[in-house]
């Protein structure tokens, strides 16, 4: 029915799921190694002092801060609550933001 033979069957194997060096298998793991440490210094990291940067930016808000929203708003702190803060984007118009939606401070 095959036309395959023992001998070439048996060859077209390959070598078991055993052994091997160790060395040869460290050798192996590398380039995934490599990959994670280039992820983590140029995606990963980066990432999380944005982060740290930006919550620290949050706590540090104040009355009278400029701040541009996430949405593009500019406008001035007059009030902060917990998670509320109050901004004026214009005489006697204030809108109600939730605190991490303030992308940035206006120097």
């Amino acid at each position: 029915m095959f036309p395959f033979t023992a001998d070439v069957a048996h060859a077209m194997g390959g070598s078991g799921a055993g052994g091997g060096d160790p060395t040869q298998q460290f050798i192996g793991l590398l380039p995934l190694v490599a990959m994670f440490a280039i992820f983590y210094f140029l995606l990963i990291r980066p990432q999380q002092k944005k982060a740290k940067e930006h919550k620290a930016m949050l706590e540090a808000l104040k009355k009278g801060d400029e701040v541009i929203t996430s949405a593009g708003m500019i406008g001035r702190v007059t009030a902060l609550a917990e998670d509320v803060v109050t901004v004026e984007v214009a005489p006697d118009v204030k809108i109600r933001f939730q605190r991490n939606a303030i992308a940035s401070v206006k120097k």
